[in-house]
């Protein structure tokens, strides 16, 4: 038997992650996707890294199009996907089939910011104004509306149609703009959460969580919400922690891996978004790195019913940033580094420094105000902060990226 990996474009996390971490398991792996011309190309010719994974074409995003693709080709061991937009029909058909997986009730109320929002009030846990606006609702009276607050799809990602509104001539440009390509979707009016935006990186087994450690996000001005640069915190404050968990447990969410993003506001932190997977952009792979520990293999194995491994033994914590490379007009990208990844010393410490491109030499960029504009991101490990961050600002100063 297989483990399923419901899959929409090829990814990373994917390819360089779970697929490599699955075939060190011994673990057969079946890709059901709605694009598999796509993850079949990117696969070709990694059988030594990769496995074999099979590539099945199916409608993933419909969750009994996938139990009869399921039907057609043998129960798996285990199901899972690393997709924001996957995880709801992930966790059913898991469900369905009665093997591990995540609550799927607490999958929507990830996938949906309004339902975690009002979840999350419910339970008395966050005080944040939120006001759902339904295709062709009116807006709401200003008298309701605390400006600024920002204004983002139910279910959108990567800071797509994210933005903060000032007063009501911008509120409803800034709504017939986004409504222009989001016509059927639900959008979401937020209070403007201050403070700095922060992350909590978990894995659970459904009985256990274990805190990974966290992330302090460097976002662009607004009114949009790019990150810029996230640098790791190996131990986040535990008065903090407690209450973040305490709200993940409101929610329904402890199983699997889940990356947590909030702001820590005067009155305490405030959910932003749950994300039912790994941290992404590359910052798993940091991660991984930062722990010392193969994380795409714990993933796999809470999958297969194994327990949460123990915590290990305290050691002297690494730092770490990720810098992602923005694009800053538009063009062409006409010179942009390689992948690679490589050792570098300063003052007698060695650290570790990466590149991986996410737009490749010679296409079309252009500013989008989301994370999107990612060239790609620079990852360095070491350590010592400071030595982190001079060996970041050496590398990002050498011109490597031109855009004409």
């Amino acid at each position: 038997m297989a483990v399923v990996l419901l899959a929409r474009n090829p990814t990373d996390t994917v390819t360089h992650g779970l697929l490599p971490a699955a075939r060190d398991l011994g673990l057969p792996v079946r890709v059901l996707t709605d694009e598999p011309d796509a993850h079949r190309r990117t696969y070709a010719g990694q059988h030594d890294r990769l496995g074999r994974p099979e590539v099945v074409g199916c409608a993933v995003q419909d969750v009994r199009a996938v139990l009869a693709t399921i039907e057609a080709t043998g129960v798996p061991i285990a199901v899972i996907s690393n997709s924001d937009h996957l995880q709801v029909q992930t966790a059913l058909v898991a469900d369905y089939l009665q093997l591990p997986g995540k609550d799927w009730r607490s999958a929507q109320r990830a996938r949906d910011k309004g339902l975690m929002r009002a979840r999350l009030r419910a339970r008395g846990l966050d005080d944040t104004y939120c006001r759902r606006l339904v295709p062709g609702s009116a807006l709401p009276d200003d008298s309701e509306i605390p400006y600024p607050v920002v204004l983002k799809p139910a279910e959108g990602v990567a800071s797509e149609d994210v933005v903060m509104i000032r007063d009501r001539e911008e509120l409803v440009r800034r709504v017939a703009d986004v409504r222009s390509r989001r016509r059927e979707s639900d959008l979401l009016l937020e209070g403007m959460l201050e403070g700095p935006l922060q992350t909590l990186e978990t894995l659970g087994d459904g009985d256990r969580l274990r805190v990974l450690g966290g992330w302090q996000t460097r976002v662009s001005p607004p009114p949009y919400f790019i990150e810029e640069r996230l640098t790791w915190d190996p131990q986040p404050d535990p008065e903090v922690t407690a209450t973040v968990l305490s709200q993940l447990q409101g929610i329904g969410a402890g199983f699997g891996a889940c990356h947590t993003e909030f702001v820590l506001t005067p009155a305490g932190p405030r959910i932003v978004e749950v994300n039912d997977r790994l941290i992404g952009d590359h910052c798993d792979f940091a991660m991984a790195r930062l722990l010392g520990e193969p994380l795409f293999h714990d993933v796999l194995q809470l999958l297969i019913g194994e327990p949460l491994k123990p915590d290990p033994p305290v050691s002297e914590p690494q730092a770490g940033v990720v810098h992602w490379v923005l694009v800053e007009q538009d063009g062409v990208l006409n010179r942009a580094p390689e992948e690679f990844s490589e050792n570098r010393l300063r003052d007698g410490e060695s650290y570790r420094l990466s590149y991986r491109p996410m737009k490749p030499v010679g296409v079309p960029v252009q500013v989008t105000g989301t994370n999107r504009d990612y060239l790609g991101s620079v990852t360095v490990t070491g350590p010592s902060a400071v030595g982190v961050e001079a060996v970041t600002s050496e590398f990002l100063a050498g011109g490597h990226w031109v855009i004409g």
